[in-house]
């Protein structure tokens, strides 16, 4: 079984940068920190999903690339995935922990979509099996996801959910990362140094 994890970038999670940081450098440090979380997952190609030009440099070597709109729905990223079951994962996570991915392609055993919440709404991330269902218009900033795919979904258990996690909308959001955790390395010196 192929699995893909893809970094979901849009340019409106720049929105989140601190005072003293630069709203594009910003950008860079969360996606390059919620890549480097998925290079490093054992068993998953990593891809790079993204409405912001130049980010190229951010991933390794060989790391798929897709260009989208900054408003092009879910659902129509999801048909440019090659794999048997694919995670999107939002760049405004960089300090996500890996489980929680692993997490969201276990539950595939039991249901079509699995969503991991994010706190004050939304969500962190998705995956499904490829082709993704029919049914399903996922929006990751709605802020119930979940209700919503349940309503779109022929029934409620074909809608799974993980624990949830943040993401960084606001600034504010920025005091939420924990200094405890490994990771999130250029978000971390970004915000130091400001």
């Amino acid at each position: 079984m192929t699995r893909i994890a893809a970094v979901l970038v849009r340019q409106h999670m720049a929105q989140a940068a601190p005072p003293g940081v630069g709203p594009g450098d910003f950008l860079e440090a969360v996606a390059e920190d919620t890549y480097e979380i998925v290079a490093g997952l054992e068993l998953v190609t990593p891809v790079l999903i993204t409405s912001v030009p130049g980010l190229d440099d951010l991933v390794w070597p060989g790391t798929e690339v897709i260009a989208i709109a900054e408003d092009e729905p879910l659902k129509h990223v999801l048909t440019r995935l090659d794999a048997d079951q694919a995670a999107v994962v939002c760049a405004d996570a960089p300090d996500l922990p890996p489980l929680l991915i692993g997490k969201l392609f276990r539950e595939l055993g039991r249901a079509e979509i699995t969503i991991c919440p994010a706190e004050n709404g939304g969500a962190v991330a998705l995956a499904c099996a490829l082709p993704a269902p029919a049914w399903a218009d996922p929006d990751l900033d709605a802020y119930d996801v979940v209700k919503e795919l349940r309503a779109q979904a022929p029934g409620p258990r074909r809608v799974a959910t993980t624990p949830g996690w943040h993401r960084l909308r606001t600034p504010q959001d920025v005091g939420r990362l924990d200094p405890g955790l490994e990771g999130w390395d250029n978000t971390r010196a970004l915000v130091r140094a400001r």
